[in-house]
C-alpha cells in the first residue's frame, strides 16, 4: 500500500503518454508510443541489461568514493576554521563550472574507460553530501553542547560522540540526493566519449533514429535511479536508527 500512489503516478503517465502520441499522431521516429517503446526493450533486453550493468558498476563507485570523500570534508570543515577558510570557498567555486565542461577534461585525464564516469559521478555528489552533512554538524543543539562544556569533553569527543551522531539525518539527506545525482553524472561521462553504458546506448539510438530504444535506455535509467535512491533511503533509515 504505501507504493500504491507511485504506481498510480507511473499509470497516469503511461495513459497521458499515450493520450499524447494518439491525438497528435506524430510518427515514431518522434515520440514512440508506451507499447512501442515495451516491447522494443524486451527485444533489446539483453543489450539494455549488459549497458545497465555497466553504468550502475558506474554509478555505485562514484556514489561511494563521492560520499565518503563529502563525508570526510564536512568534518574537516566542521573542526577547522582554517579548512573553512581555504577549502569553502573552493568547493562553492567547483559548483559555478558547468559539468559539461569538465567531462571532457576528465575524459581526457583518465580515458574512455570506467574513472572518467566515476570521476564525474564524485564531481556531482561530492558537493551535496558535504554542504548537507557540514550543515548537520554547525547546528548541533545548543543543549547538547552545553551539556558537554559542563562535563569538560574534549574536542574530539563533542565531535564523535555529539556532533556527528546529531548530524546524520543530515548526512542521510545529502546520500539520498546524491543517489538521484550520480547517475546523471555517469551519463553525462558516457555521452562525452565512451562504448558501453545507458549513455552510450541513447546516443548510439538516436544517431540511427531508433527513438524507440533510446526511450528504452532512457526509462531503465529513470527506473535504476529511482531504486537506488529507495535503496540509499532505507540503508540511511535503518543507520539512523541503529545510532539512536
Amino acid at each position: 500500500m504505501r507504493y500504491l500512489p507511485a504506481l498510480a503516478a507511473a499509470l497516469f503517465a503511461v495513459i497521458l503518454w499515450q493520450l499524447i502520441v494518439t491525438t497528435t499522431g506524430l510518427p515514431k521516429f518522434i515520440l514512440p508510443g508506451p507499447a512501442l517503446v515495451a516491447e522494443t526493450w524486451w527485444q533489446y533486453r539483453a543489450v539494455i541489461a549488459e549497458h545497465t550493468l555497466v553504468t550502475a558498476t558506474e554509478v555505485l563507485i562514484g556514489l561511494a568514493i563521492g560520499a565518503g570523500l563529502g563525508a570526510v570534508t564536512a568534518i574537516q570543515l566542521a573542526s577547522s576554521r582554517v579548512a573553512r577558510v581555504l577549502i569553502q570557498p573552493m568547493l562553492v567555486f567547483t559548483q559555478a563550472l558547468p559539468v559539461f565542461a569538465l567531462a571532457p577534461i576528465l575524459t581526457l585525464w583518465l580515458g574512455y574507460g570506467l574513472w572518467s564516469k566515476v570521476a564525474m559521478a564524485v564531481l556531482i555528489i561530492y558537493f551535496p553530501v558535504t554542504s548537507a552533512f557540514f550543515d548537520g554538524l554547525m547546528r548541533t543543539p545548543q543543549g547538547y553542547l552545553d551539556l558537554a562544556r559542563t562535563m569538560q569533553a574534549s574536542p574530539s569527543r563533542v565531535l564523535w560522540h555529539i556532533r556527528v551522531p546529531a548530524a546524520l539525518p543530515s548526512l542521510a539527506s545529502g546520500l539520498r540526493l546524491a543517489a538521484v545525482y550520480a547517475p546523471i553524472g555517469a551519463v553525462i561521462g558516457e555521452w562525452v566519449g565512451a562504448s558501453r553504458g545507458l549513455g552510450y546506448l541513447m546516443l548510439l539510438a538516436n544517431g540511427r533514429a531508433k527513438t524507440d530504444l533510446m526511450f528504452a535506455a532512457m526509462l531503465t535509467l529513470g527506473v535504476f535511479s529511482i531504486l537506488l535512491h529507495i535503496a540509499v533511503g532505507y540503508l540511511t533509515r535503518n543507520l539512523g536508527k541503529d545510532c539512536r
